[in-house]
């Protein structure tokens, strides 16, 4: 049976929609996915699709999280990866991060601080339980 909100045979993304540049950046992934190979969940509208992947509603605030079709879940530089394998444009993107030893690892530090200062500013406007 599939769970609500998971779109069999899918990539599913759990991105914070009350982040405007989280929203530009996926409102411009979906106008790229034309054949509906992701199934897009916004969970600052939606709190509880968060179930669909496992993981709490504030974890999955404070990174990008992606649920693979075969169930296992990415998050940070690793689910942009997962993204970016499924949409034209962004599967050269895709090869090249993955095939250079260590990049996707140095990116996802990256990311991690900057998702650090996202949520401390998500905090600030009230979003985090505190």
């Amino acid at each position: 049976m599939k769970e609500p909100g998971l779109s069999e045979g899918s990539t599913t993304v759990l991105f914070d929609g009350g982040c405007p540049m989280c929203r530009r950046e996926i409102a411009h992934y979906r106008k790229l996915d034309r054949a509906n190979r992701v199934h897009w969940l916004d969970i600052h509208r939606d709190p509880d699709s968060v179930a669909v992947a496992g993981v709490s509603w504030d974890a999955a605030m404070q990174r990008l999280h992606v649920l693979q079709p075969d169930g296992t879940l990415r998050t940070g530089v690793y689910a942009f990866v997962a993204i970016w394998r499924e949409l034209p444009g962004y599967r050269w993107l895709a090869r090249v991060v993955s095939v250079v030893p260590g990049l996707v690892f140095l990116l996802d530090r990256a990311y991690g601080r900057f998702a650090r200062w996202r949520w401390r500013r998500r905090c600030r406007d009230g979003v985090c339980a505190s």
